[in-house]
């Protein structure tokens, strides 16, 4: 076993330097590394062809009454940050006062970890200033990034201002400072490297949280296994190639989609709801097991207490594949890079990353396996192993709710309160199959507990299926006169989430053909939460001599006085209203 575990490594290693080479000659031919070569097909059909700064985001600047004008034209696919803005004076004759801002796009950034304002495809920035010098210098500081995934350094420029002639020219700042610091430093790293700190990140991948509950079990379980080194040997070489498995395959896919068009990257399954809704229904199964309320995974953590050796040797591939699975919401130290590295290269260089990362992250069953005076080295078996075990369930708990909070924040809180539904019934359903077990009979009872299961599952999804995205527009006093202004019918719906006759209301009367009406009499919907403060729509409550939601107002087309509708709505009461306002 071990002579196969060495000729494992050694492929591994030539396939590295074969792929190393062919990807050493596509850059070389290129001149460099680079962002989106040219001259080599099969590495510009795995990743996407990111343009030169300078092209992605192109600034003008003019001057106009003592007034800085910086007009910026950002490439289709690309964006540029309100917060990376930054002006600064060369000298102390030249004053600057607060930029103007347009309204830009509210966006979640991973990188911030924050609701940050970006711009799309063009935006104007307005700078007054005073200065006692006819020419003057101003240092502009921008960042921008790309939705295919990249995130450009900082960009310095130098604006060169002459107020005799009332010209603005924009410099870069130095040709160096357009480069991209990271690719720099990739483009300079071997493979070799690339590849050590894949392995490194997949080690460190271990103790995440979501992943290292299953691997203490899974560890713990050699202490309690009577099995020769040949056959431990055996059962790490399949988890290893279980984990390792997992990882190409879910890099074959990234970069399949990647190929055809998709600005996807690591953890690219986490952007799918009904993904994130399955990996919190199995957080929450493994923090059962783990607390001893059911045994549905024991034997995916242990190592094959099946008599039979192809079922043991199966539980330790499922193993591994179940610990991919967890790990997918994490990230660890190392993985940066290397995946940075992987997704700007062949195919080929690119699956043996991940192939690192997968073998990391199996690196402590690889050394228990090949090295087996470290199992005598393990603690002996106690009590203190199922306290332990019971103890890791508590990260799978938050683990999975910090995955509700996820869903929740790409779906709604509708979809959350589906989800613990869905969590209730499931636990219902286990006690149910237990309590059928410990009786040796009600086949009714596990029938009943089947169903459970199925209506717990499915719930949410129908659930999830039915999230349609909003047919309404926030309400703002200046979108509401904007509308009145060019004469358009508007429906006005003041609601909150506390308020239960307005649920009810919505549930009742606001269905499909309350939509279907506002759409044929082109009327635009305006709905004013009012869950939190909101000055707007408490001086709208005041001026119709309202103190509390609901609120419901139909302004009809061209001009006229608001329709104040009852607190209690029908369904045909509200399409009435809506019908008169055409």
């Amino acid at each position: 076993m071990k002579q196969l575990l060495k000729a494992l490594l050694m492929m591994t290693l030539l396939v590295a330097s074969s792929s190393y080479s062919t990807s050493l000659t596509a850059t070389s031919a290129a001149g460099g590394f680079s962002l989106a070569p040219q001259s080599n097909n099969q590495l510009q059909s795995s990743a996407p062809e990111f343009l030169p700064v300078q092209q992605a985001f192109q600034v003008k600047a003019l001057i106009e009454n003592q007034r800085l004008s910086l007009n910026w034209t950002i490439a289709d696919g690309y964006y540029l940050y309100r917060k990376g803005f930054k002006l600064n004076s060369s000298s102390n004759s030249t004053q600057l006062g607060a930029p103007n801002f347009p309204d830009g796009i509210l966006k979640w950034d991973e990188y911030f970890e924050a609701d940050v304002v970006v711009y799309y495809a063009q935006t104007r920035f307005e700078v007054p200033f005073t200065s006692d010098n006819p020419q003057f210098q101003i240092q502009l500081e921008s960042q921008g990034c790309a939705d295919a995934g990249l995130c450009y350094p900082p960009r310095k420029q130098v604006i060169d201002i002459d107020l005799t002639t009332g010209t603005a020219i924009v410099n870069e700042a130095s040709n160096r400072a357009t480069k991209t610091a990271a690719t720099d430093n990739i483009a300079s790293t071997p493979l070799w490297l690339i590849l050590l700190f894949a392995m490194a990140g997949g080690l460190i991948l271990n103790l995440m949280p979501c992943v290292f509950p299953v691997l203490s079990i899974k560890v713990l379980s050699f202490t309690q296994q009577h099995q020769t080194t040949i056959d431990r040997q055996r059962h790490g070489l399949a988890y290893t190639a279980g984990v390792v498995g997992s990882f190409v395959i879910i890099a074959a896919t990234m970069l399949s989609l990647r190929a055809g068009g998709e600005a996807i990257g690591w953890g690219f399954q986490l952007q799918s709801p009904g993904f994130v809704l399955f990996l919190v229904y199995l957080f929450m199964l493994l923090g059962l097991s783990l607390s001893g309320y059911m045994q549905l995974f024991s034997g995916l953590m242990s190592i094959g207490q099946s008599s039979s050796t192809n079922n043991g040797l199966r539980s330790s591939f499922m193993t591994g594949v179940l610990a991919t699975t967890v790990a997918s919401p994490c990230t660890a130290p190392f993985m940066g890079p290397a995946l940075g590295f992987a997704i700007s290269q062949t195919s080929a260089v690119a699956l043996l990353v991940f192939a690192f990362l997968g073998l990391g992250m199996a690196l402590p069953f690889v050394l228990l396996t090949l090295v087996p005076s470290l199992t005598q080295k393990l603690p002996r078996p106690g009590q203190w192993m199922d306290n332990l075990k019971q103890f890791l369930a508590f990260p799978m708990y938050l683990t999975a709710i910090w995955l509700l909070w996820v869903v929740g924040r790409q779906t709604g809180v509708d979809i959350v309160i589906a989800i613990c539904v869905g969590l209730i019934l499931m636990v219902m359903a286990i006690w149910l199959w237990q309590l059928a077990g410990r009786n040796h009979s009600h086949s009714l009872t596990k029938v009943l507990s089947a169903g459970l299961f199925v209506v717990a599952i499915a719930y949410p999804s129908f659930k999830l299926e039915g999230n349609d995205p909003s047919k309404w527009q926030d309400y703002s006093s200046k979108r509401l006169a904007a509308l009145r202004q060019s004469g358009e019918a508007v429906f006005i719906n003041l609601s909150a989430d506390w308020c239960i006759t307005c649920l009810v209301n919505e549930r009742i009367a606001m269905g499909d053909a309350f939509y279907k009406a506002l759409e044929g009499n082109n009327i635009t919907y305006l709905k004013g939460d009012w869950t939190h403060k909101d000055p707007q729509i408490t001086q709208l409550l005041n001026q119709y001599n309202r103190n509390g939601v609901p609120l419901y107002l139909v302004f009809p087309k061209g001009s006229g006085p608001a329709e104040i509708l009852p607190q209690l709505l029908t369904k045909t009461s509200l399409i009435d209203a809506l019908e008169r306002a055409n």
